[in-house]
This record gives structure tokens, sequence and C-alpha cells, in this order.
């Protein structure tokens, strides 16, 4: 009994990874693993592009853990045995310890065995042919196709170039079926379902995605200073977190005025960020939302967050605006302002948003909680001296999601790591690029004119209005 419980902690999973946001998977897993507190031990043929991760130094609960969260995996397996050639695969399943089998193949067991490839479509009848050529191995139950206890897949890795396919895979897996990935996610959650959407709303993929970078748990508080149409507190409170959020705009909070929807001109009086919660079951998740300025904070001096998540205006399809002007105004005497006031609001620069954004989350993280944010780029001119800087917080990842040739925006994972000494400003702005004075325009101004020359509109600047 003791031989068999030393083996059986010694396993060695095998991750089947989706080929969509390759630059988010080693993160996500890599913040998984972080909550379980387990480190990150590949074996020594890891390569971080591959459709295929093996692990080691995890239990099964941990791989069982991870796949209850993950959108970038597809499934996990108990790896059995591995190889270059079906001859080599057989010496390694042969050499796999027959006690670690035993509990899945007695002859009162049901099981049957899949064969995946990546990369290549395999013929019903050579799947049949791989399948029957495991004959060596001591199954002794029953095949059952529709009711399985126990799942075994084949996995063949054809290597990644479409146009250069090889007749025989570079590597063979086989193992015992652990658990799928959270990928169902990605179309359960789908904008195009959702009941309160609008023109900027994140997709739902990347919401968990960036939900798990954050490392969001339950009964974290979980806060979006930009918070929209609340895309990224669905995601959260899937996961058991508190959420709130401000956002400039009172029609997104209160779900007034036009609609995104096409065929749709006016939004209903029920599209709001509660009903979105409602409608995948979180409402009791749901703190609330509330009309703020983000470069103007309405929190009381405190640690109050374990994760902020955001999406910060770039002036795209949403202006980046703040409250004030740039004319001297005189104060009204008290009780002038009505209720229905609406205050002045001017340019908010994304050299300042950033700014503010890294401060806000240095006084108002707890620490070891995460800012996961985006920042778009440049790319003939990006370099990693442009990403902000704020020495309370510590740059865990930084994952490019290219939008075009010449744009992209990237997803940002700091973690703080220490308190504040001072309320002064502590960013450092590394590249002049991001300067408050001139970095925000003619950043801008590169962004969006390639994006202006695909379209054949090289003059009209439409896509600048109302920054």
């Amino acid at each position: 009994m003791m031989a068999a419980s030393s083996s059986r902690s010694c396993l060695q999973y095998v991750f089947h990874l989706a080929q969509d946001n390759l630059d988010f998977r080693l993160p996500e897993i890599l913040a998984l693993l972080a909550l379980r507190e387990k480190p990150f031990h590949p074996d020594g043929k890891f390569k971080e592009k591959s459709p295929y991760w093996c692990l080691n130094g995890l239990s099964e609960v941990d791989v069982r853990a991870i796949m209850a969260r993950s959108v970038c995996a597809k499934s996990a397996f108990e790896l059995w045995g591995h190889g270059h050639t079906q001859s080599e695969l057989r010496t390694s399943l042969l050499n796999y310890p027959l006690e670690n089998m035993a509990p899945f193949m007695h002859k009162d067991s049901k099981y049957k065995i899949n064969v995946y490839t990546f990369n290549k479509t395999l013929l019903f009848a050579d799947r049949i042919k791989r399948i029957d050529a495991l004959d060596y191995l001591p199954f002794e139950g029953t095949v059952s196709l529709k009711n399985p206890q126990h799942i075994f897949c084949m996995l063949e890795d054809y290597g990644s170039d479409p146009n250069n396919i090889p007749e025989h895979p570079n590597y063979i897996y086989f193992g015992r079926w652990i658990a799928d990935g959270q990928r169902e996610l990605i179309r359960s959650h789908s904008v195009k379902n959702r009941h309160f959407i609008g023109n900027t709303s994140m997709d739902a993929g990347l919401s968990f995605i960036m939900a798990n970078h954050a490392k969001v748990k339950e009964n974290d508080l979980v806060y979006d200073p930009f918070v929209g149409t609340g895309s990224l507190l669905v995601a959260c409170s899937h996961f058991g977190a508190y959420v709130c959020g401000t956002d400039i705009d009172y029609n997104t909070i209160h779900g007034k005025g036009r609609s995104s929807r096409i065929n749709q001109k006016w939004r209903g009086p029920d599209e709001n960020i509660r009903a979105n919660l409602r409608q995948y079951g979180i409402e009791k998740m749901y703190l609330d939302v509330m009309v703020s300025d983000a470069s103007k904070s309405v929190w009381r001096e405190a640690a109050l967050f374990d994760a902020i998540i955001t999406d910060p205006p770039y002036g795209i399809r949403e202006s980046t605006r703040r409250t004030g002007s740039h004319k001297e105004i005189t104060k009204p005497a008290d009780g002038i302002y009505a209720e229905s006031h609406v205050p002045v609001t001017q340019a908010y620069h994304l050299s300042d948003i950033f700014t503010d954004l890294l401060n806000f989350s240095a006084h108002h993280l707890v620490l070891g909680g995460r800012l996961v944010y985006w920042l778009p780029v440049y790319r003939p001119e990006y370099c990693e001296e442009m990403v902000p800087l704020n020495p309370c917080l510590q740059l865990i990842s930084n994952c490019e999601q290219t939008l075009s040739s010449h744009t992209s925006r990237r997803l940002i994972t700091m973690e703080k790591i220490k308190e504040p000494e001072d309320l002064d400003s502590m960013v450092h702005l590394a590249d002049p690029r991001f300067s408050p004075y001139q970095g925000h325009n003619a950043f801008r101004e590169k962004y969006f004119s390639g994006l202006n020359k695909r379209r054949g509109k090289e003059d009209n600047k439409s896509d600048f209005n109302g920054v």
C-alpha cells in the first residue's frame, strides 16, 4: 500500500492548451497554480507555444482545481506514456507502474479510448488502428462509448505548420482523462447573448482570462474603475468575488440612452449591469456601481480591494473624459447646484489615466492584490520601458493581443508588494511618448493612422472626436 501511495504521488500530467491567445496561457496557469501555492514544474521538453505541456509536482486535486477555472486549457490528463514513435510510446507505457493503472482497468470498469490529433485530421479507420495497437495494455473492463467510467486518450502532435504536416506525429502522449477546462464559458457568456452591452463590452473569454490573471477567488472584493457595461464584473463574480465599479458615463451606469444593438434605438428599462449578473444567476455577488470620475477618487484612504481589473478607455469608441475645465470657473454660492447638475468635462490623457490608475491601486489594493489592465501600444515604437511602473507594484506579466500590423494592446498584470510611503504620485513613466504633455496625442495619432488608411479614410479624423 505504501509503494502504491508513493507512486501515485509522483505523477505527471499533460495539459492540452487552446491555440488562441497564446501569450495569455502561461500567466493564467501560473496564477491558478499560485492560488493553490503550487510551483510551475514543466518537464525538460517544455515549449511555451506548444499545445501540450507536461507538468510535475501536482496532485489530481490540483489539476481539477486548475481546470475548473482555466479558459486557456482544453483538457488535462494523467500521463501514462509518451514518445516520438509508437514504439517509444509502447516502451514508456510498459514501464509505467502497474499499480497506477490497476484501479482504472479492472474487470468491473467501463472505459473508452479517444484519439486526438493536433494539426492533422485522421480517418476513422486510422483512429481504430491506433486504439487496436494498444492491445498490450491490461484492460480487463468493458468498452462503453456512451457511459464510460474512465476515458483514456492518445494525443498526437503534428507540429504547428499547416502547410507542412508530417506523415507521422512529432510526439505522442497517452493518459487518463482528468478534467476539461472552462472553454464553454466563452460560448455561454458571449456578449452576443448578454442582456446589457455597449460599444466596448469586453469579450467573454478575455474577461475570464483577466479574472484568472488577477487570481480572483471566492469572497474577494473586486473593483473596476472604468466599469462600462460590467463584463469584467460578470467574470469575477462567476468565480465567487463580490464586485463593484465606477464610470464617468451617467447613461451607461444607469442603462439609459441609445442602444448598442443593431435594430434597437434605445436601451430598455431593465438594461443595466445588475441585470447582466442576474442573467447568470450571480446577482448576489453584485455590490453596486456609481457615477464617478476615476481621476478624483471617492474612496476612503485604505487598502480595500483584493483585485482591480479594468479596461481603460483609449478614445476610440469611448471618449477619455474627466471632470473639470481648462477655463477659470467661479464657484457658485452654496446650494446653487441642483440634483440634475452635470459637471463640465475635459480631456483625460492616456498618460494621466495610467498614472492615476497605478497610484490608486498602490493605495487601495491589499498586499498581494493584483491590478490587471489593458495598455494600448503602437507596435513599431513599443518597448518594455513604456509600461508604467510603480514602486509598490511588481510587474507579473505583459501579454500582447495583436490588433493589426502596427497596433496592439497589452494585458498588464501587477501585484502590490508594499504599502506606499506617502500620498504623493509615485508612478514612473519611463518613456517620453507617454508624457502628459505630448505623448497622448502623438501616440494616438500614430495608433489610429493605420486604421484610417486601411479604411480609406486618411483625411477623416472621426476616430479622434470627443477626446
